[in-house]
């Protein structure tokens, strides 16, 4: 009784005496945490955070030349949207930017599948392949342009020279308002086609043999393997890369510029390219605002598929 008595209060002091330890080792690792996580914070604060609120204020607002000078800015509320919805050339920019996006999308996918898959068997000079295969992405945007633009040119391009032997008249590939928009989604997708056989050829490694193993003993080869093994198993990965696919082509703009412009008669004239021309062409800072974060809005929905499909992949 005596010895439990004593036990009794010095535990209960212990215990007391414990808790204020015990919380401010708690606070010590908060503090350790929020210490590793604030330069990231500030980070995209400053370079991210900034620049799109920013980019909303300005779209409220009368902001032009004008404004550097005299450093007003009348707010002008709904005006520049109301004046984007209204343009007969948005409606253009919406149709460029849905075929583009499309288009490149779509043909690179099939494309980088069906080079993942090629590359997947092992032969001579493989790695060799797979690394000239990259040259595309590693290489400035602004110079792949003006290369294509070389290469597409309707009078001295090497494709109409090429084509020439066979009796076939120049193409107007950049200058013709029918064919300027399929010249720039084919540009693109040539330089999309690394990043998608990267991804993909990644996800096919981690398949396991077994699967191919036990899917041959049920009959299932070649394209039934593919079916029931090979698609099921990169799912996930193929989600991810068509929706970044996606995120990315919708924000091209260097390609554009440098092969057409956006012309001929605004045939390549997307979302992104008018957000540029307004704001540094005609210097209409606020509608060029406007326009950006429509495609600002349009990049977010996708984002969050993204989000959401990359928490999914990893629940499984």
């Amino acid at each position: 009784m005596t010895v439990s008595a004593q036990a009794g209060p010095r535990a209960g002091a212990l215990a007391v005496s414990g808790r204020p330890g015990r919380g401010r080792a708690r606070l010590a690792a908060g503090v350790t945490r929020w210490a590793f996580i604030a330069p990231a914070v500030l980070f995209v604060a400053l370079f991210f955070g900034y620049p799109v609120a920013k980019n909303i204020v300005m779209s409220f607002q009368d902001y032009s030349t004008r404004t550097f000078f005299t450093g007003e800015a009348p707010w002008v509320g709904l005006a520049n949207y109301a004046q984007t919805f209204s343009s007969s050339l948005f409606v253009t920019t919406v149709t460029n930017t849905a075929l583009f996006t499309v288009g490149s999308i779509v043909m690179q996918f099939i494309i980088g599948l069906g080079l993942a898959l090629f590359f997947r068997r092992n032969f001579p000079l493989s790695g060799f392949l797979r690394g000239l295969l990259l040259l595309p992405w590693l290489l400035p945007l602004i110079a792949s342009s003006a290369v294509w633009k070389w290469l597409l040119d309707q009078d001295s391009g090497a494709l109409n020279q090429f084509l020439g032997l066979f009796g076939i008249p120049s193409v107007p590939w950049l200058v013709s308002p029918g064919l300027a928009l399929i010249a720039v989604i084919g540009v693109n997708i040539w330089l999309g086609i690394p990043f998608n056989t990267t991804i993909l050829y990644s996800g096919l490694q981690s398949v396991p043999p077994e699967l191919y193993e036990a899917a041959s003993l049920d009959g299932a080869t070649g394209v039934k393997a593919f079916r029931y093994v090979t698609w099921p198993s990169i799912r996930s990965v193929v989600s991810v890369v068509i929706v970044l696919g996606i995120v990315y082509t919708l924000k091209v703009v260097d390609i554009i510029l440098g092969l057409t412009g956006g012309g001929p008669a605004n045939s390549t004239q997307t979302l992104a390219t008018n957000a540029y021309h307004q704001s540094f062409v005609n210097f209409e800072f606020g509608i060029g605002a406007a326009v950006s974060n429509v495609l600002i809005v349009v990049s977010f929905v996708f984002a969050v598929i993204y989000i959401s499909i990359s928490r999914k992949a990893a629940d499984e």
